[in-house]
């Protein structure tokens, strides 16, 4: 309240958050301490309501590699890919669109039909080289406010302003409503204009201590003084021209040194001749020096006119920045415009450059996708992109994925959030279309990854995840979920896998897609009709593995797991020795566990417990059987069976 001089926030909508205001007022405390300034930029608060906007969650948001990557390189992000903005103002404010997708459909509409527009003619082109002379006038702002504005900021200030009267006119050809909106909060400011091109110079220096910063003709005062400190010989000799005339001593000099000042020297031979309004300084053997009143007071002014000139100039800077923090406001609201129009004009320069189309909301429950690609992979990558398509709907709420490693499992799941997330933040997509329904949340649960720091294991970051998924999911949200269960014992872990999506499928009901090397999990799409199976397709061609990288309906018949060891660069005898293990395991089907062990987990490497059909088998020799033996053999086994 003190900060923005109300009696209460009722007026800002937020009196009721008391815990919000609480961490809003230590905010604004910690602010003023470390500027030690007040805040006048500040002037007002908002309440964004979670409703708004599609939630991530911390994981969510690593896992799709919004704006990080593990490697550190920006390129391999969505915010890389996109990021083409002409200006840091921009740059930050599609940072902050991304990290919140917005679920107002008209929103999202009005930046689609501004994108539309803007490449109408490519307007986008036209814009965008007048948006490259912009500075970053949302930190100048502040900065101006805080007193801390160096000149060249206001040299940036005056250089971006200059511009904006063509940035107008190029806006003026487009009948966007929304564009023309954007283009009068951007406005002109020409007061500010024309002052900061009277008073600032073209090239001034980094700091105002320097001095040299106001140009000449903005005050009369700082002229004179700057004239008295630049000008000081010429003066001199004008004088000395002038007493010569008067006095008639054509030897007379006025001059000056460090310890003495300014004097006017005149020879023992013209004492005679020295006015009487001359007063002595100082005798020399062969000389005699005088000062008048005069040069007194002219060397006054010239010894100090420097000092005087630089605290005149800074007094006269600080003047500046209080007159243009009077226009603090609409030089925000033009910043906030600029921001958002050099977003607006990077989506329409990628939808062209990358060839994306403008998605459709509806609000019908499903998500439509067809020709969906991965915008990130795809501009990193050097083989061709394969598009992928994916529908959801009420009759089909969980995609159960399967097919090999490195088939593209991870990219397509990943693929289908990061277009449902491009599609609200008000960008077309990578897709041939996209219709989608109301999406309120995205989880994700990718990867491997532990946090020994807090004492967690990889399996267990992986539960908590999936706790959080389980526990906040709604019929509206995209889930992905990759090889739960991978990180315990084979039976526990095809458990909790199964027990997952299957409360998913019958009890949440979100959109899912489910990437398993369980193939038992496939069985679901028989028991629920809402769960269906796809894989990414692959095909062998000798001891090589081909990738289709293609989504194809059914369950995947194997996970070339040892193809793809092998590609890794594992030792070829290793491989060699795998095969041969992989062969004795899928020739030996296993009978359950012995109790005695008292151990609950399938062995995959125990060469004891065989089917009793296997011990009949082996222990029988068919070119000795008569028929009737045969016959026999086959009612033994069916038995067994």
């Amino acid at each position: 309240m003190q900060q923005f001089n109300t009696l209460d926030l009722k007026g800002f909508g937020c009196n009721h958050l008391t815990a919000a205001i609480a961490a809003a007022g230590a905010l604004l405390h910690y602010v003023k301490e470390t500027q030690q300034s007040a805040l006048p930029h500040i002037q007002g608060i908002c309440t964004e309501n979670s409703d708004d906007s599609i939630r991530l969650d911390a994981s969510s948001r690593r896992n799709l590699e919004l704006d990080y990557h593990p490697s550190g390189q920006l390129q391999y992000t969505l915010f890389g890919v996109l990021d083409k903005t002409a200006t840091a103002m921009g740059s930050r404010c599609l940072r902050r669109w991304i990290n919140r997708p917005l679920r107002d459909h008209r929103i999202l509409n009005n930046r689609y039909a501004c994108v539309d527009s803007l490449l109408n003619g490519k307007l986008y082109q036209i814009v965008q080289t007048q948006l490259r002379q912009v500075g970053d006038i949302e930190r100048i702002s502040s900065r101006i406010a805080l007193k801390s504005a160096r000149p060249r900021d206001l040299l940036v200030l005056r250089t971006t302003l200059a511009v904006l009267p063509a940035l107008q006119q190029a806006l003026a050809s487009s009948d966007n409503l929304q564009l023309a909106d954007t283009a009068k909060q951007i406005g002109e400011q020409p007061e500010i204009l024309t002052l900061l091109q009277k008073a600032v110079i073209d090239n001034p220096p980094v700091l105002i201590r320097d001095g040299g910063v106001i140009a000449p003709g903005y005050n009369q005062e700082l002229d004179d003084l700057r004239h008295l400190s630049q000008n000081a010989d010429q003066f001199l000799i004008d004088m000395e021209n002038r007493e010569k005339a008067t006095t008639g001593i054509s030897t007379l000099k006025v001059n000056y040194n460090r310890v003495h000042g300014y004097y006017i020297e005149i020879s023992h031979l013209h004492t005679d001749k020295v006015p009487a309004h001359y007063t002595r300084k100082q005798t020399l053997k062969g000389a005699e020096r005088y000062i008048t009143e005069e040069l007194k007071s002219f060397e006054d002014k010239v010894l100090s006119a420097k000092d005087k000139a630089l605290s005149f100039e800074k007094f006269l800077y600080e003047e500046l920045l209080n007159i243009i923090a009077a226009s603090l406001l609409p030089l925000q609201q033009c910043a906030a415009a600029l921001a958002e129009l050099d977003v607006l004009t990077t989506f329409a320069e990628r939808a062209e450059t990358l060839n994306l189309s403008p998605p459709i909301l509806i609000d019908k429950i499903g998500i439509n996708i067809e020709g969906g690609r991965h915008l990130v992979v795809e501009q990193v990558s050097e083989i061709p992109f394969v598009p992928n398509d994916l529908l959801f709907s009420n009759q089909r709420r969980m995609l159960v994925v399967t097919g090999p490693n490195m088939g593209g499992k991870s990219t397509y799941m990943r693929q289908a959030a990061l277009i449902v997330l491009i599609a609200h933040i008000g960008c077309y997509v990578p897709a041939k279309s996209l219709t989608c329904g109301p999406v309120d949340k995205i989880f994700t649960r990718i990867g491997a990854s532990d946090d020994l720091a807090s004492g967690r294991s990889t399996f267990m970051v992986e539960m908590t995840e999936t706790a959080n998924i389980l526990h906040n999911a709604t019929s509206k949200s995209l889930i992905l979920m990759d090889e739960i269960g991978r990180g315990t014992s084979t039976f526990d872990g095809l458990s909790l896998a199964w027990a997952c999506a299957d409360h998913l499928a019958k009890e949440t009901k979100a959109f899912t897609l489910f990437a398993t090397h369980y193939f038992e999990l496939t069985t679901l799409a028989d028991e629920q009709k809402t769960i269906h199976n796809v894989h990414l397709d692959a095909m062998e061609h000798g001891d090589k593995i081909i990738f289709l990288h293609a989504v194809k309906d059914g369950p995947a018949n194997q996970s070339y797991g040892l193809q793809v060891a092998a590609l890794a660069g594992v030792p070829r005898s290793v491989i060699d020795k795998a095969k041969t293990k992989l062969r004795h395991l899928e020739d030996h089907a296993y009978s359950e566990q012995q109790t005695a062990t008292g151990v609950n987990q399938l062995d995959l490497f125990s060469s004891k417990e065989y089917h009793p059909a296997v011990t009949l088998l082996e222990d029988t020799k068919p070119d000795d059987l008569s028929p009737r033996q045969a016959l026999e053999l086959l009612y033994k086994l069916k038995g067994l069976v």
